[in-house]
C-alpha cells in the first residue's frame, strides 16, 4: 500500500505561531486590565482638570460669572481628589502586580528616560492634588464654605492649616497655591515629553508601544 509523501514546509512556516498563541505572547507584553482602566481614567480625569482650571483662570467674568465660577472650581477640587484616589490604587496594584517590561530593543538611555518620565509623572500626579487640597485648606473663607466631592459627599479640609494665625494662612494660601500653579506646568511638560515619546516609538520607531496599554 502506498503511503502518501510526508507535507513539506519551509523552515519559516514551521516557525509560525498560531493565532491563540500569538494572543498569548502579546498579551504578556500588556498591562493588566485593572492597569489600564487605572491609567486612562486618570488620564482622562487629568485633562479634564486642566480645562477646568484654565477655565476658571484664564476665562473673564463676562464669560464665567461668580456661580459658574465657584462650580468650576468645586468640580476641580473634586476631579482632583478622585485622581488623588485612583493614583493610590495605581501604585498599589502597581507594587502587587509588577507591568511589562520595556522591549528589549530599546537602547538603555531610552529604558533610563522613559522610568525617569514615570517616576515625574507620579509623583506630579500625587503633588496637584495634595497641594490643591492644601491650598483649599488654608483659604480664609474654608470654614464658612465646606468641600463636597461632586456636591455629594462632605470632604474634610486639613485641620492643621484650617487652625493657622490668620495672617500666616493667608501667606501659605498664596504660596501653597503659586505652588500648584507650577506643579500643574511640570505636568504638562512631562505629559508632553511621556506623549511624544509614546508617538515616537509608536510612528517612528515602529515599536507598537501602544498596544501594552490597549485592550
Amino acid at each position: 500500500m502506498k503511503t502518501s509523501p510526508p507535507i513539506q514546509t519551509s523552515p519559516r512556516a514551521r516557525h509560525v505561531l498560531p493565532p491563540s498563541a500569538t494572543t498569548v505572547a502579546d498579551d504578556v507584553l500588556k498591562y493588566t486590565r485593572v492597569a489600564m482602566l487605572l491609567h486612562w481614567a486618570i488620564a482622562l480625569l487629568i485633562l479634564a482638570n486642566i480645562a477646568l482650571g484654565l477655565s476658571a483662570a484664564l476665562l473673564p467674568t463676562s464669560v464665567l460669572s461668580d456661580t459658574d465660577a465657584r462650580f468650576v472650581i468645586d468640580t476641580h477640587k473634586s476631579i482632583g481628589i478622585t485622581v488623588l484616589g485612583l493614583a493610590i490604587a495605581r501604585v498599589l496594584w502597581r507594587f502587587t502586580h509588577r507591568p511589562p517590561p520595556l522591549p528589549a530593543v530599546f537602547p538603555g538611555w531610552e529604558k533610563t528616560a522613559a522610568h525617569a518620565a514615570h517616576l515625574a509623572l507620579y509623583a506630579l500626579i500625587f503633588a496637584l492634588p495634595l497641594t490643591g487640597w492644601m491650598h483649599d485648606s488654608a483659604w480664609s473663607a474654608a470654614a464658612t464654605h465646606p468641600m463636597h466631592l461632586f456636591g455629594l459627599v462632605p470632604w474634610p479640609r486639613l485641620g492643621f492649616l484650617m487652625h493657622l494665625d490668620p495672617a500666616l494662612k493667608d501667606q501659605l494660601h498664596t504660596q501653597l497655591g503659586t505652588l500648584h500653579t507650577w506643579c500643574g506646568y511640570a505636568l504638562y511638560l512631562v505629559l508632553a515629553l511621556h506623549i511624544a515619546g509614546a508617538l515616537k516609538h509608536q510612528w517612528i520607531d515602529r515599536h507598537p508601544v501602544l498596544r501594552r496599554m490597549l485592550p
